[in-house]
Protein backbone atom coordinates (compact mmCIF):
# COMPACT_ATOMS: atom_id res chain seq x y z
CA UNK A 1 0.00 0.00 0.00
CA UNK A 2 1.39 3.58 -1.12
CA UNK A 3 0.27 5.88 1.09
CA UNK A 4 3.07 8.70 0.47
CA UNK A 5 2.58 11.05 -2.29
CA UNK A 6 4.93 11.20 -5.08
CA UNK A 7 6.31 14.57 -7.46
CA UNK A 8 4.79 15.20 -10.28
CA UNK A 9 7.69 16.66 -11.82
CA UNK A 10 5.73 19.47 -13.27
CA UNK A 11 4.84 21.01 -10.31
CA UNK A 12 7.64 23.22 -9.98
CA UNK A 13 8.33 21.48 -6.21
CA UNK A 14 11.88 19.49 -5.57
CA UNK A 15 13.93 17.90 -3.07
CA UNK A 16 17.02 20.08 -2.55
CA UNK A 17 20.08 18.16 -1.51
CA UNK A 18 22.45 19.16 1.41
CA UNK A 19 24.95 20.76 0.33
CA UNK A 20 27.79 21.74 2.35
CA UNK A 21 26.28 25.47 2.19
CA UNK A 22 23.04 24.44 3.28
CA UNK A 23 24.70 22.63 6.43
CA UNK A 24 26.37 25.03 7.75
CA UNK A 25 23.51 27.36 7.51
CA UNK A 26 21.14 24.65 9.39
CA UNK A 27 23.87 24.69 12.18
CA UNK A 28 24.13 28.06 12.57
CA UNK A 29 20.59 28.84 12.44
CA UNK A 30 20.28 25.82 15.11
CA UNK A 31 22.59 27.41 17.47
CA UNK A 32 20.86 30.44 17.04
CA UNK A 33 17.47 29.17 18.14
CA UNK A 34 18.70 26.76 20.89
CA UNK A 35 20.86 29.69 22.05
CA UNK A 36 18.00 32.70 21.89
CA UNK A 37 15.70 30.06 23.16
CA UNK A 38 18.01 29.72 26.49
CA UNK A 39 17.91 33.39 27.04
CA UNK A 40 14.70 33.99 26.66
CA UNK A 41 13.90 31.18 29.18
CA UNK A 42 15.95 32.26 31.85
CA UNK A 43 15.83 35.71 31.78
CA UNK A 44 12.25 36.81 30.43
CA UNK A 45 10.35 33.03 30.36
CA UNK A 46 11.44 32.66 34.81
CA UNK A 47 10.37 36.26 35.24
CA UNK A 48 7.51 37.14 33.45
CA UNK A 49 5.96 32.87 34.89
CA UNK A 50 7.01 33.55 38.36
CA UNK A 51 6.99 36.95 39.92
CA UNK A 52 4.29 38.96 37.63
CA UNK A 53 2.45 35.48 37.72
CA UNK A 54 2.22 36.15 41.58
CA UNK A 55 0.12 38.79 41.17
CA UNK A 56 -1.53 38.30 37.90
CA UNK A 57 -1.83 35.53 35.23
CA UNK A 58 -3.04 37.68 33.18
CA UNK A 59 -0.21 39.85 32.48
CA UNK A 60 1.99 36.84 33.04
CA UNK A 61 0.68 35.57 30.11
CA UNK A 62 0.56 38.91 28.57
CA UNK A 63 4.42 39.60 28.82
CA UNK A 64 4.87 35.59 27.66
CA UNK A 65 3.41 36.27 24.92
CA UNK A 66 5.76 39.24 23.84
CA UNK A 67 8.55 37.86 23.91
CA UNK A 68 7.95 34.03 23.38
CA UNK A 69 5.81 35.34 20.07
CA UNK A 70 9.28 37.27 18.84
CA UNK A 71 11.11 33.90 19.75
CA UNK A 72 8.78 32.19 18.11
CA UNK A 73 8.73 34.05 15.19
CA UNK A 74 11.79 32.96 14.09
CA UNK A 75 10.58 29.55 13.00
CA UNK A 76 8.35 31.18 10.00
CA UNK A 77 11.14 33.35 8.85
CA UNK A 78 13.39 30.73 8.66
CA UNK A 79 10.92 28.64 6.81
CA UNK A 80 9.46 30.87 4.48
CA UNK A 81 12.65 33.48 4.33
CA UNK A 82 15.87 31.68 4.09
CA UNK A 83 14.75 28.35 3.05
CA UNK A 84 12.58 29.69 0.09
CA UNK A 85 9.85 27.26 1.45
CA UNK A 86 6.26 28.40 -0.03
CA UNK A 87 3.45 28.25 3.08
CA UNK A 88 0.06 28.42 1.03
CA UNK A 89 -2.71 28.96 3.20
CA UNK A 90 -6.67 27.93 1.36
CA UNK A 91 -10.02 27.27 2.49
CA UNK A 92 -11.56 30.16 4.26
CA UNK A 93 -9.64 33.47 5.84
CA UNK A 94 -10.43 33.37 9.49
CA UNK A 95 -10.00 36.82 11.38
CA UNK A 96 -7.15 38.30 13.86
CA UNK A 97 -6.78 37.65 17.17
CA UNK A 98 -9.78 35.09 17.74
CA UNK A 99 -9.79 32.27 20.89
CA UNK A 100 -9.96 29.15 19.33
CA UNK A 101 -9.63 25.28 19.10
CA UNK A 102 -8.07 24.34 16.69
CA UNK A 103 -7.86 20.40 15.57
CA UNK A 104 -5.27 19.36 13.11
CA UNK A 105 -4.03 16.23 11.08
CA UNK A 106 -1.03 14.89 11.97
CA UNK A 107 1.25 14.01 8.58
CA UNK A 108 5.00 14.29 10.55
CA UNK A 109 6.95 15.60 13.53
CA UNK A 110 6.79 19.33 12.38
CA UNK A 111 3.28 20.21 11.66
CA UNK A 112 2.77 21.79 14.76
CA UNK A 113 5.81 24.22 13.78
CA UNK A 114 3.88 25.08 10.40
CA UNK A 115 0.92 26.31 12.50
CA UNK A 116 3.41 29.11 13.93
CA UNK A 117 3.05 30.76 10.27
CA UNK A 118 -0.95 31.49 10.20
CA UNK A 119 -0.75 32.26 14.32
CA UNK A 120 2.08 35.27 13.01
CA UNK A 121 -0.28 36.44 10.23
CA UNK A 122 -3.51 35.92 12.65
CA UNK A 123 -1.71 38.33 15.84
CA UNK A 124 -1.33 34.80 17.98
CA UNK A 125 2.00 33.82 17.91
CA UNK A 126 2.63 34.13 21.82
CA UNK A 127 -0.64 33.08 22.67
CA UNK A 128 -0.86 29.25 20.59
CA UNK A 129 -0.79 26.34 23.18
CA UNK A 130 -0.55 22.73 22.35
CA UNK A 131 -1.61 19.08 23.54
CA UNK A 132 1.48 16.76 23.18
CA UNK A 133 2.96 14.00 24.47
CA UNK A 134 4.60 13.78 28.07
CA UNK A 135 7.84 12.75 26.88
CA UNK A 136 8.72 15.78 24.89
CA UNK A 137 8.48 17.44 28.65
CA UNK A 138 11.53 15.81 29.22
CA UNK A 139 13.72 17.82 26.24
CA UNK A 140 16.58 20.19 27.50
CA UNK A 141 15.35 23.40 27.41
CA UNK A 142 12.29 23.37 24.96
CA UNK A 143 10.66 21.17 27.60
CA UNK A 144 11.10 24.04 30.26
CA UNK A 145 9.50 26.17 27.46
CA UNK A 146 7.06 23.72 26.98
CA UNK A 147 5.79 23.91 30.73
CA UNK A 148 5.96 27.76 30.72
CA UNK A 149 3.67 28.43 27.89
CA UNK A 150 1.43 26.25 29.36
CA UNK A 151 1.22 23.64 26.80
CA UNK A 152 -0.77 20.51 28.07
CA UNK A 153 1.26 17.08 28.33
CA UNK A 154 -0.57 13.77 27.72
CA UNK A 155 -0.07 10.20 28.05
CA UNK A 156 -2.24 9.43 25.52
CA UNK A 157 -4.13 7.44 28.14
CA UNK A 158 -7.39 8.85 29.52
CA UNK A 159 -7.60 7.66 33.00
CA UNK A 160 -4.29 9.40 33.45
CA UNK A 161 -4.34 12.03 31.09
CA UNK A 162 -8.45 13.76 32.12
CA UNK A 163 -7.56 15.15 36.14
CA UNK A 164 -4.54 17.03 34.80
CA UNK A 165 -5.64 18.35 31.12
CA UNK A 166 -9.13 19.23 32.93
CA UNK A 167 -7.15 21.33 35.27
CA UNK A 168 -5.26 22.97 32.62
CA UNK A 169 -8.43 23.99 30.17
CA UNK A 170 -9.70 25.36 33.41
CA UNK A 171 -7.16 27.69 33.56
CA UNK A 172 -7.94 28.72 30.22
CA UNK A 173 -11.56 29.82 30.27
CA UNK A 174 -10.63 33.82 30.98
CA UNK A 175 -11.89 35.41 27.33
CA UNK A 176 -9.76 38.38 28.60
CA UNK A 177 -6.61 35.98 27.33
CA UNK A 178 -5.88 35.27 24.11
CA UNK A 179 -5.36 31.62 23.28
CA UNK A 180 -4.88 28.95 20.22
CA UNK A 181 -4.96 25.65 21.73
CA UNK A 182 -3.55 23.26 19.18
CA UNK A 183 -4.80 20.05 19.20
CA UNK A 184 -4.12 16.38 16.75
CA UNK A 185 -6.93 13.91 18.03
CA UNK A 186 -4.55 11.33 15.55
CA UNK A 187 -2.62 11.58 18.59
CA UNK A 188 0.63 10.27 16.73
CA UNK A 189 2.33 11.19 13.23
CA UNK A 190 1.06 9.70 10.38
CA UNK A 191 3.25 6.16 9.30
CA UNK A 192 2.08 3.76 6.65
CA UNK A 193 2.24 1.06 9.57
CA UNK A 194 0.10 3.17 11.39
CA UNK A 195 -2.31 4.04 8.89
CA UNK A 196 -2.85 -0.35 8.13
CA UNK A 197 -3.20 -1.27 12.35
CA UNK A 198 -5.88 1.88 12.47
CA UNK A 199 -7.36 0.85 8.90
CA UNK A 200 -7.89 -2.88 10.55
CA UNK A 201 -9.29 -1.54 13.58
CA UNK A 202 -11.56 0.37 11.98
CA UNK A 203 -12.71 -2.61 9.78
CA UNK A 204 -12.94 -4.54 12.95
CA UNK A 205 -15.14 -1.71 14.95
CA UNK A 206 -17.52 -0.49 11.64
CA UNK A 207 -15.90 2.97 11.51
CA UNK A 208 -14.65 4.18 7.88
CA UNK A 209 -11.47 3.24 6.60
CA UNK A 210 -9.02 6.53 6.02
CA UNK A 211 -6.14 6.49 3.92
CA UNK A 212 -4.32 9.68 4.61
CA UNK A 213 -5.03 10.20 8.27
CA UNK A 214 -5.82 8.04 10.91
CA UNK A 215 -8.74 7.39 13.43
CA UNK A 216 -9.11 10.64 15.91
CA UNK A 217 -9.04 10.38 19.17
CA UNK A 218 -12.58 11.77 20.82
CA UNK A 219 -12.00 11.80 24.33
CA UNK A 220 -9.27 14.98 24.84
CA UNK A 221 -11.29 16.85 21.75
CA UNK A 222 -14.43 16.29 23.78
CA UNK A 223 -13.08 17.38 27.05
CA UNK A 224 -12.15 20.57 25.59
CA UNK A 225 -14.66 21.64 23.94
CA UNK A 226 -16.30 20.86 27.11
CA UNK A 227 -14.59 22.76 29.19
CA UNK A 228 -14.14 25.70 26.75
CA UNK A 229 -17.12 26.02 24.24
CA UNK A 230 -18.46 29.07 26.53
CA UNK A 231 -15.06 31.23 26.10
CA UNK A 232 -14.21 30.05 22.42
CA UNK A 233 -14.67 31.97 19.19
CA UNK A 234 -14.92 29.17 16.92
CA UNK A 235 -12.97 25.74 16.00
CA UNK A 236 -9.96 25.74 13.33
CA UNK A 237 -10.42 22.61 11.41
CA UNK A 238 -6.80 22.50 9.81
CA UNK A 239 -5.76 20.20 7.22
CA UNK A 240 -1.85 20.15 6.25
CA UNK A 241 -0.20 18.98 3.52
CA UNK A 242 3.65 18.73 1.78
CA UNK A 243 5.39 18.67 -1.48
CA UNK A 244 7.68 16.97 -2.70
CA UNK A 245 7.55 15.15 0.74
CA UNK A 246 6.72 15.02 4.51
CA UNK A 247 9.91 16.88 6.02
CA UNK A 248 11.34 15.88 9.30
CA UNK A 249 12.96 18.25 12.72
CA UNK A 250 16.30 18.16 10.29
CA UNK A 251 14.50 18.90 6.83
CA UNK A 252 13.26 21.83 8.13
CA UNK A 253 16.67 23.04 10.06
CA UNK A 254 18.75 22.33 6.52
CA UNK A 255 16.07 23.20 4.34
CA UNK A 256 15.84 20.39 2.07
CA UNK A 257 12.26 19.81 2.93
CA UNK A 258 9.74 21.24 1.96
CA UNK A 259 9.33 23.19 -1.25
CA UNK A 260 5.78 24.08 -0.36
CA UNK A 261 3.74 23.04 3.01
CA UNK A 262 -0.16 23.57 1.77
CA UNK A 263 -2.59 24.69 4.87
CA UNK A 264 -6.20 24.70 4.16
CA UNK A 265 -8.68 26.15 7.16
CA UNK A 266 -12.34 25.88 8.18
CA UNK A 267 -13.59 27.69 10.32
CA UNK A 268 -16.50 26.38 12.19
CA UNK A 269 -18.96 28.19 14.88
CA UNK A 270 -19.72 26.66 17.95
CA UNK A 271 -23.42 26.76 17.09
CA UNK A 272 -22.35 24.19 13.93
CA UNK A 273 -20.65 21.88 16.80
CA UNK A 274 -23.15 19.23 18.92
CA UNK A 275 -22.60 19.37 22.41
CA UNK A 276 -23.18 15.37 23.30
CA UNK A 277 -19.99 13.36 23.57
CA UNK A 278 -21.62 11.00 21.46
CA UNK A 279 -22.34 13.64 18.95
CA UNK A 280 -19.11 15.66 19.12
CA UNK A 281 -17.23 12.12 18.58
CA UNK A 282 -19.44 11.55 15.20
CA UNK A 283 -18.55 15.02 14.35
CA UNK A 284 -15.18 15.18 14.76
CA UNK A 285 -14.86 11.23 12.89
CA UNK A 286 -16.64 12.72 9.94
CA UNK A 287 -13.79 16.11 10.08
CA UNK A 288 -11.67 13.34 9.34
CA UNK A 289 -13.51 11.77 6.95
CA UNK A 290 -13.46 15.47 5.42
CA UNK A 291 -9.54 15.23 5.97
CA UNK A 292 -8.88 12.31 4.30
CA UNK A 293 -10.61 13.22 0.99
CA UNK A 294 -8.83 16.55 1.26
CA UNK A 295 -5.86 15.23 1.34
CA UNK A 296 -6.80 12.18 -1.57
CA UNK A 297 -7.67 15.07 -4.10
CA UNK A 298 -4.75 17.24 -2.55
CA UNK A 299 -1.95 14.42 -3.98
CA UNK A 300 -4.15 14.10 -6.76
CA UNK A 301 -4.43 17.71 -8.08
CA UNK A 302 -1.44 19.15 -6.23
CA UNK A 303 -3.52 21.81 -4.20
CA UNK A 304 -6.53 22.60 -2.03
CA UNK A 305 -9.94 24.34 -3.34
CA UNK A 306 -9.77 28.09 -2.64
CA UNK A 307 -5.80 29.01 -2.48
CA UNK A 308 -4.37 32.41 -1.50
CA UNK A 309 -6.50 33.18 1.32
CA UNK A 310 -3.19 34.44 3.14
CA UNK A 311 -0.48 36.62 1.64
CA UNK A 312 3.38 36.46 2.04
CA UNK A 313 5.12 37.43 5.43
CA UNK A 314 6.41 41.00 4.78
CA UNK A 315 9.98 40.72 4.41
CA UNK A 316 10.60 43.91 6.49
CA UNK A 317 8.94 42.52 9.29
CA UNK A 318 10.30 39.40 9.52
CA UNK A 319 13.84 41.39 9.32
CA UNK A 320 12.80 44.12 12.25
CA UNK A 321 11.99 40.80 14.36
CA UNK A 322 14.86 38.76 13.74
CA UNK A 323 17.26 42.06 14.00
CA UNK A 324 15.73 42.90 17.97
CA UNK A 325 15.49 39.13 18.75
CA UNK A 326 19.60 38.65 18.13
CA UNK A 327 20.04 42.14 19.28
CA UNK A 328 18.54 41.14 22.48
CA UNK A 329 20.24 37.90 22.81
CA UNK A 330 23.43 39.06 21.96
CA UNK A 331 23.35 41.42 25.31
CA UNK A 332 22.21 38.61 27.36
CA UNK A 333 25.05 35.93 26.30
CA UNK A 334 27.31 38.53 26.57
CA UNK A 335 26.36 39.50 30.46
CA UNK A 336 26.49 36.31 31.39
CA UNK A 337 29.41 34.89 30.00
CA UNK A 338 31.29 38.36 30.34
CA UNK A 339 29.93 40.40 33.09
CA UNK A 340 29.13 39.53 36.49
CA UNK A 341 29.61 36.08 38.51
CA UNK A 342 25.91 36.95 39.65
CA UNK A 343 24.62 36.75 35.78
CA UNK A 344 26.17 33.11 36.04
CA UNK A 345 24.55 32.36 39.86
CA UNK A 346 21.20 33.43 38.35
CA UNK A 347 21.36 31.30 34.88
CA UNK A 348 22.31 28.68 37.48
CA UNK A 349 19.34 29.31 39.79
CA UNK A 350 17.07 29.43 37.19
CA UNK A 351 17.79 26.60 35.43
CA UNK A 352 17.57 24.39 38.67
CA UNK A 353 14.19 26.08 39.17
CA UNK A 354 12.76 25.04 35.64
CA UNK A 355 14.31 21.65 35.62
CA UNK A 356 12.72 21.09 39.22
CA UNK A 357 9.15 23.03 38.01
CA UNK A 358 8.34 21.07 34.56
CA UNK A 359 9.48 17.89 36.23
CA UNK A 360 7.04 17.96 38.47
CA UNK A 361 4.64 20.21 36.83
CA UNK A 362 3.87 23.04 38.85
CA UNK A 363 3.52 26.65 38.43
CA UNK A 364 3.20 29.53 41.11
CA UNK A 365 -0.35 30.48 42.26
CA UNK A 366 -0.98 34.60 42.55
CA UNK A 367 -1.32 35.91 45.87
CA UNK A 368 -4.66 36.66 45.94
CA UNK A 369 -5.86 33.38 44.58
CA UNK A 370 -3.72 31.59 47.14
CA UNK A 371 -5.16 33.80 50.10
CA UNK A 372 -8.68 33.08 48.88
CA UNK A 373 -7.97 29.18 48.85
CA UNK A 374 -6.31 29.42 51.76
CA UNK A 375 -8.83 30.93 54.04
CA UNK A 376 -11.63 28.69 52.39
CA UNK A 377 -10.38 25.94 54.70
Amino acid sequence: MEIRATQNPDDGTKHYSLTPLRAIRGVMCLVVLILSAFMMLVYFGFLSSVFIRLFSIHYSRKVLSFFFGAWLALWPSLFEKINRTKVIFSGETVPPRERVLLIANHRTEVDWMYLWDLAWRKGCLGYIKYVLKSSLMKLPVFGWAFHILEFIPVERRWEVDESNMRQMLASFKDRQDLLWLALFPEGTDFTEQKCIRSQKYAAESGLPTLKYVLLPKTKGFCACLEDLRASLDAVYDVTIGYKPRCPSLLDNVFGVDPSEVHIHVRRIMLDDIPISEEELSGWLMDAFQLKDQLLSNFYSHGHFPNEGTEGDLPTVKCLVNFSAVILLIGILTYLTIFSSIWFKIYVSLVCCYLSAATYLNVRPMPFLSFLRTLFRF
